[in-house]
C-alpha cells in the first residue's frame, strides 16, 4: 500500500533531495515549511545553500504540473505542497496553533483526516516534534535514509587467534594466505589483522595488512616503529594508523576515536613528516568546522588569521607538542631549513609548509599534491563531506579525524554524520583506509573522563 509522508523543514534542510527519497509514495510539504525555508535562503552557510536548492527543485517540478494538485515524480510517486485553512481548524482541537511545529503537525492531521484509508507518516529529525505527533495519534519517524548502524561501524582491523606454527610461517615468508574466510571472516582493502596467540593480549604478536589483489596478508611496509616527526606509536591501533597515513597509495584515511586517543596528533605528525621531511606533498592543509562548544563569543576582530586563532588552538597545541619533541630529538640539528635557530610553527607557515584554513572557504577550491587534514569531521553533514572529498586534486591525500560521540550540530548524531557515513560507504575502495582508535594515551585523567561521561 502506498503511503503519505509529511516532511518537516529540518528534513529538507538536512538533505534537499529528501523529497525524492520516498520511492512511489506521496510526499506532502506543508506551506509553513516553505515559509521557514524562505527565511534561510539568504544565508551563506550550508543551511542557506540547501534552502536555495530546495527552491530550485520545487520550481523545476512546477514545469511538470501544479504543486497544489501534486506533481508526479520519475519513481511514480507524487510531491505536493499543501495549504488549507482547515489545517488550523483540524489541529486546534489537539494543539495550540502558535508554533510552526504545531502547524506542520496540524497539516499531517489534516491529511490523515482527508485520507482515512492511507497510512500517513510525519517525517522529522526533531525528536520533540515526533513526540508531539505521537501524542496526537500520528505515526512519526526520523529521516534515516542516510543513516548507518554505528554499533556495527567498520573499525579497520580484526583480532585473529593464531598458533605458533602459522605465526612463524608469516614471519619467515613475510606473507600469509587468507585462510580465515572459512570462519566467515570477510576482509576489506587495507584492513589489518592483529595476530595473537592469546586473543586478550593488548599487544599483538604480529600485525598484517590485507591485499585483495591476491587475497593475502603482508607485513607493514611503511611504519616499523620509527619516530615520525618526533613521536612514536604507543599502541597497535596507532601503529596501524601510521601505516595508512604514510602510504601514498591510500588517498583517504579516516581516524575515529574518543578524546585522547591521539587522532589529531598522529595525523599532524604524519603530515609534517610527508611534507617537510619526505617532500611527498607541496604542503599540509589543516581545516576544521567552525562551530562553538557552548555559547558563541560573537564576532572576532582582526584579519582572517586572527579570527581563526581561537578555532585552531587545538591544532596549535598539537603542533607545539610535535615541534618540541622533534627539536629535542634532533638536539639543535634542525638547521637545514630555517638556518641555525629552532623552527617555530610560524616559520613552517611562513615558508608555506602548513596552511590553516576554515572549512567555510574550501568550497570551489582544488587542492592538488597536498596533505589535507580535516579535524572534528563528525560535525559535517554527508553533503559537506562529499564537498570536501571532491576538492582533492591529483596526488592529494585526505585525512579525516573525529569522534562521532562528540557532535555539536543539531540534527546530526553518531549514525547520520558525514564521518560515520564516509567510513561505512567507502570501506570497499582500494585507495581508502580506516582505523578506529579506542585506547586513550593523553593522560590517566582524560581516559577516566572519556570512559565515564
Amino acid at each position: 500500500m502506498k503511503k503519505i509522508f509529511v516532511l518537516d523543514t529540518n528534513v529538507l534542510i538536512h538533505n534537499p533531495q529528501a523529497m525524492f527519497s520516498f520511492s512511489d509514495n506521496h510526499v506532502v510539504i506543508p506551506i509553513i515549511v516553505i515559509e521557514e525555508i524562505d527565511a534561510f535562503k539568504k544565508g551563506l552557510d550550508e543551511k542557506g545553500r540547501n534552502a536555495r536548492q530546495i527552491g530550485r527543485y520545487l520550481d523545476k517540478l512546477r514545469e511538470d504540473g501544479s504543486l497544489q494538485k501534486g506533481v508526479k515524480t520519475e519513481k511514480g510517486g507524487m510531491i505536493q505542497v499543501v495549504i488549507s485553512r482547515q489545517v488550523s481548524e483540524t489541529a486546534n482541537n489537539v494543539l495550540i496553533i502558535d508554533t510552526n511545529d504545531n502547524l506542520i503537525i496540524g497539516t499531517a492531521l489534516f491529511i490523515k483526516k482527508q485520507n482515512p484509508d492511507t497510512p500517513v507518516i510525519l517525517v522529522s529529525k526533531d525528536a520533540n516534534v515526533r513526540i508531539k505527533a505521537d501524542a496526537v495519534g500520528l505515526v512519526a519517524q526520523n529521516f534515516e535514509t542516510d543513516r548507518i548502524n554505528f554499533s556495527e561501524l567498520y573499525n579497520g582491523y580484526t583480532n585473529i587467534k593464531i598458533n605458533k606454527k602459522l605465526l612463524d610461517k608469516f614471519r619467515d615468508e613475510e606473507y600469509l594466505d587468507n585462510i580465515f574466510e572459512k570462519s566467515n571472516e570477510s576482509f576489506y582493502p587495507n584492513q589489518f589483522i592483529r595476530m595473537c596467540r592469546d586473543i586478550t593480549q593488548e599487544t599483538a604478536d604480529a600485525i598484517a595488512r590485507f591485499s585483495p589483489e591476491n587475497n593475502c596478508f603482508y607485513p607493514l611496509s611503511y611504519y616499523k616503529g620509527q619516530e615520525i616527526f618526533g613521536i612514536k606509536a604507543r599502541n597497535d591501533e596507532q601503529i596501524m594508523a601510521f601505516e595508512l597515513l604514510l602510504d601514498p597509495t591510500v588517498k583517504l584515511v579516516s581516524l575515529v576515536g574518543k578524546a585522547g586517543t591521539g587522532k589529531t596528533l598522529i595525523a599532524l605528525a604524519a603530515g609534517l613528516n610527508q611534507v617537510v621531511e619526505e617532500d611527498n606533498y607541496t604542503r599540509m592543509v589543516v581545516s576544521r568546522p567552525i562551530f562553538p562548544l557552548g555559547k558563541d563569543l560573537g564576532y572576532l576582530p582582526g584579519s582572517k588569521a586572527e579570527k581563526l586563532n581561537p578555532w585552531m588552538q587545538p591544532i596549535y597545541d598539537n603542533m607545539e607538542i610535535l615541534l618540541f619533541n622533534r627539536n629535542e630529538q634532533q638536539n639543535n640539528e634542525n638547521g637545514k631549513i630555517f638556518g641555525k635557530k629552532q623552527p617555530r610553527l610560524e616559520d613552517y607557515m611562513d615558508f608555506g609548509f602548513i596552511e590553516l584554513e576554515p572549512l567555510t572557504y574550501i568550497r570551489g577550491r582544488s587542492l592538488p599534491d597536498q596533505f589535507l587534514i580535516v579535524d572534528e569531521a563528525q560535525n559535517l553533514t554527508p553533503h559537506e563531506m562529499k564537498t570536501i572529498i571532491t576538492r582533492a586534486g591529483e596526488g592529494t591525500k585526505i585525512v579525516l579525524t573525529g569522534d562521532p560521540y562528540q557532535i555539536d550540530i543539531p540534527y546530526l548524531d553518531s549514525e547520520s554524520n558525514g564521518l560515520s557515513i564516509a567510513v561505512e560507504k567507502l570501506k570497499n575502495e582500494q585507495i581508502i583506509g580506516h582505523m578506529t582508535l579506542s585506547k586513550g594515551e593523553r593522560s590517566t585523567l582524560a581516559n577516566i573522563a572519556a570512559k565515564f561521561f
